[in-house]
């Protein structure tokens, strides 16, 4: 039996078949604009797959209560919020159904199948336009007393500022822009590493304040939860060299504070477009296992 995996985004739905060892019939749709006509798209890809599931399992953004069977905080599709969003599905599908938050759907993908598999401590971080993540302690998602766990983005980093608003590319690319006072999607992450190569001083700027930013945040990470590993992702985890400009400045880090027990292992992830859908399904089976 099949598992059909949804993974909810502010511009696009993906989607796809977990048969056990691969995600097949991938697909996408845009983000309906309404709950009535998200169930309409999702009923019809569920419908044209036209196969039997065991269930149906979901990645989306926000705060996932599954106690009390609905998605609190804020995000970019704000009809998901503040109702029985599980019995809706459930009713919908006729299926089980089971949900949980895209960044612990990534972890999950990475510790069960993925960069951090057999691990047991692992800091799962992604870096976005901003930065969330997950923590597992012991093998499991560790959500903490008010669901926050691994909302490593809200950590004050400089002089108020939060990590999500310094340690990324994209708000490289955006301060970049401010400096040279254009609009602030003139200048991508990658078309400011590019100018750094090439020389630009205002880019080499905020390179240098992107790597050290995230480095002072991953180590923050390191000694405040104690991991066996920090998997990165996110699409800048696919730059060549971030992982060696990281590890140098980590040392430095570990210098400076006479620290020489271990160095953090910082890796990053395997599954990068299908992490989501991955974890997803891997959820619903960790789920289901707990329900017998």
């Amino acid at each position: 039996m099949a598992i059909l995996a949804f993974d909810f985004g502010g511009s696009a739905v993906k989607y796809g078949v977990w048969n056990g060892q691969e995600m097949t019939d991938k697909g996408k749709f845009t983000t309906p604009k309404t709950w009535e006509e998200m169930k309409a798209s999702l009923l019809a890809v569920f419908v044209g797959m036209a196969q039997d599931f065991e269930g149906v399992a979901l990645s989306a953004p926000g705060v996932v209560d599954v106690e009390k069977q609905l998605i609190n905080g804020i995000s970019a599709i704000p009809y998901i919020h503040g109702f029985n969003i599980f019995k809706e599905l459930e009713e919908l599908f006729n299926l089980p159904v089971a949900i949980e938050n895209d960044a612990n759907c990534a972890g999950m993908a990475e510790i069960y199948e993925g960069a951090a598999k057999g691990k047991k401590e692992v800091a799962f971080v992604v870096v976005g336009t901003g930065i969330g993540g997950a923590i597992f302690h012991n093998g499991q998602i560790a959500k903490g007393a008010h669901l926050y766990g691994g909302e490593f983005g809200l950590m004050y980093l400089n002089e108020g500022e939060a990590f999500s608003k310094l340690g990324t590319a994209v708000q490289m690319a955006w301060r970049y822009c401010e400096r040279k006072g254009v609009e602030k999607e003139t200048f991508t992450g990658e078309d400011v590493f590019r100018l750094a190569e090439n020389g630009d001083e205002l880019a080499k700027e905020e390179v240098n304040l992107f790597y050290e930013y995230l480095t002072q945040g991953l180590f923050s990470i390191q000694f405040s939860l104690d991991p066996e590993m920090i998997v990165l992702g996110g699409g800048v985890s696919a730059k060549e060299g971030l992982l060696d400009e990281v590890n140098r400045r980590m040392k430095e880090k570990l210098a400076h504070f006479e620290l020489n027990d271990f160095i953090p292992k910082i890796v990053t992830c395997k599954y990068e477009n299908d992490a989501n859908l991955i974890g997803a399904a891997a959820n619903f089976i960790t789920s289901q296992k707990n329900n017998e």
